[in-house]
């Protein structure tokens, strides 16, 4: 049964986007599709990355999916023939996340000619993260005083940082329908967290 094309406009939206990704469409959807089950799907986004590694071109594909009741995220890599594997592989991984669980979404945007922006001008790139508190990341530096003559141990100082999933797009390198679309699923996650906190 193919719950992803019958669930509404937004998911086949969804399925479209995925397939016009032409990253494993296929392993990408089922993914996808067996992590939403039957919500609607109220919002997404799609973003291929493709890196070099060496001499090798890697691939890399992440899908944001905002329901009701959750918000989920899939990544599929593919890997060369190695040791383990004598044929070219991909994996893929889903992660379903209670909207009440997400502690913090952080949208960055970077706008060329500020001077002259206009309300609803298109940014150059948009940095997405979202912490849920599955990875933190903890920056440690010794402490000091004022004193520069002060050789005492005042311990450590730091900050503590929820660093589970940090996206990038950038118009140049992945259109402005990308950054447009990661600008509206950062708008609507944000609406759908703040409401789960009343």
């Amino acid at each position: 049964m193919d719950l992803m094309a019958k669930s509404g406009t937004t998911t086949q939206g969804l399925r479209a986007a995925i397939e016009r990704s032409g990253y494993y469409p296929a392993l990408v959807a089922e993914a996808v599709e067996a992590a939403v089950g039957g919500e609607p799907v109220s919002s997404y986004v799609v973003h291929q990355e493709t890196t070099f590694d060496s001499n090798e071109v890697r691939r890399h594909v992440t899908v944001l999916v905002l329901t009701d009741n959750r918000f989920i995220v899939s990544h599929t890599d593919e890997q060369a023939a190695d040791a383990g594997s004598p044929s070219p592989y991909a994996t893929t991984s889903t992660e379903s996340v209670k909207l009440g669980s997400i502690s913090s979404v952080v949208l960055s945007r970077v706008v060329a000619n500020p001077e002259s922006y206009t309300p609803g001008q298109l940014p150059r790139e948009v940095v997405l993260t979202i912490g849920w508190g599955a990875v933190s990341r903890i920056d440690l530096e010794p402490a000091a005083c004022g004193d520069p003559n002060c050789d005492s141990d005042h311990g450590y100082t730091g900050n503590s940082t929820a660093d589970d999933l940090s996206l990038r797009v950038s118009e140049a390198g992945d259109g402005p329908e990308t950054v447009r679309q990661t600008l509206l699923f950062a708008q609507a996650l944000s609406e759908a967290t703040a409401a789960t906190a009343r």
